[in-house]
């Protein structure tokens, strides 16, 4: 079925008007909460990275202004409070969809990285140029302030044993990035993504939260597959397992992409587990993988870069109703009072060749200049 964004009924005035910003979405424990209103904060959330009609080399969903009108009243229509999204051009003026975004209530989770300048696991690195851009993404994104509810500096980065040492340039990464939005006085949390890989998971989501506090995750993401329709269940799933490796864990964590497409339509009934008891108490939601309709068929719409139409696959209205009926029971923040504690670092072995105190330097444009000055011709 086609559609446009006239045919959602005025479910979104995309006018100019100025509204306040989005309440601040803080962390205390292991739990996200709204600020002012003191409510626990559970993500309700899609995958966001249109890639059909793509013409430019840097995808950027959020300079598409088109798109975002057709999008962000689809948002609407969802009732999702977020989207996460992977790749921008931070060169790119992105005020108008940043301003649809907030009149709608939907808070961002960007990726850090691009495929461009992102830790390679085979042969990680973390240096000045990558920092750099980096850091220039979140220069361009700091004046939307809470908007931008998290950033993630590492997405699957380590998917096996061998790949293990890459996990420790993603932890300097994570200590720079959160030095440099400090020196910003920003407070945005930083996280990390994991690929639930079932041999090196429990090493992961400790590395991430041991340590000195500068260096650790503010939360913790997994990316997960496992429930693949109907015929499955919370138990049959792995979900149960997943949730009893993340209680008592002392940082927030959430499912960073779930949404399994072996059978299709698919019916989301993982959802109904995620924000109801067997796990609202342990996580803060998730990002459904994903919006649109690509190669992987993923999607719950098919769009075009440029395009105010769009057409719902199969999938649309039974996530549209998973969601209606997602309502978790959170804790007030006044009345939680966090004891969970922080995770002992893993020691090397033959799954996990990482040492816990061993992380690559802040990376510096003066050192490197320092060492070619002091090279001299033999």
């Amino acid at each position: 079925m086609k559609a446009s964004v006239l045919a959602l009924g005025g479910l979104l005035s995309l006018t100019t008007t100025a509204l306040a910003a989005l309440d601040p979405i803080v962390i205390k424990g292991s739990k996200f909460f709204n600020s002012k209103s003191g409510e626990q904060f559970y993500f309700k959330g899609v995958a966001y990275q249109p890639r059909t009609g793509l013409t430019s080399a840097n995808p950027d969903p959020l300079a598409d202004v088109e798109g975002c009108k057709r999008d962000v009243a689809v948002f609407k229509d969802l009732g999702i409070n977020s989207i996460r999204v992977y790749e921008v051009d931070y060169t790119n003026d992105h005020d108008e969809c940043m301003k649809m975004l907030e009149d709608a209530g939907v808070y961002l989770l960007l990726d850090m990285p691009s495929p461009k300048y992102s830790i390679n696991r085979a042969d990680p690195y973390w240096d000045h140029d990558m920092m750099s851009h980096w850091t220039a993404k979140v220069d361009a994104f700091a004046k939307y302030g809470t908007q931008v509810a998290a950033w993630i500096a590492g997405n699957e980065v380590a998917n096996d044993v061998d790949s293990t040492p890459s996990a420790a340039f993603v932890k300097a990464a994570i200590r720079d990035m959160k030095a440099y939005l400090r020196s910003k006085d920003l407070e945005t949390p930083v996280g990390y993504a994991d690929n639930d890989d079932m041999k090196i998971r429990m090493n992961l989501i400790n590395y991430f939260n041991c340590g000195d506090k500068a260096t650790r995750a503010d939360f913790y993401g997994i990316n997960i597959y496992r429930w693949c329709g109907d015929q499955t269940d919370f138990q049959t799933s792995g979900y149960a397992d997943v949730t009893k490796n993340m209680t008592g864990y002392s940082i927030p964590s959430l499912l960073t992409e779930f949404g399994c497409n072996i059978n299709r339509p698919r019916t989301f009934p993982e959802v109904k587990s995620l924000y109801g008891s067997d796990m609202s108490g342990t996580f803060s939601g998730g990002i459904m993988y994903e919006y649109s309709e690509e190669d992987n068929e993923f999607g719950i719409v098919k769009a075009t870069y440029g395009d105010s139409s769009f057409e719902k696959t199969e999938d649309y209205d039974n996530f549209k109703k998973a969601m209606a009926a997602a309502k978790p029971q959170g804790v007030k923040m006044s009345s939680y009072s966090p004891k969970d504690k922080d995770s002992t670092c893993p020691s090397v072995s033959s799954d996990w060749k990482v040492s816990a105190d061993a992380l690559p330097p802040t990376p510096s444009q003066e050192r490197c200049q320092c060492m070619l000055d002091s090279l001299g011709c033999t």
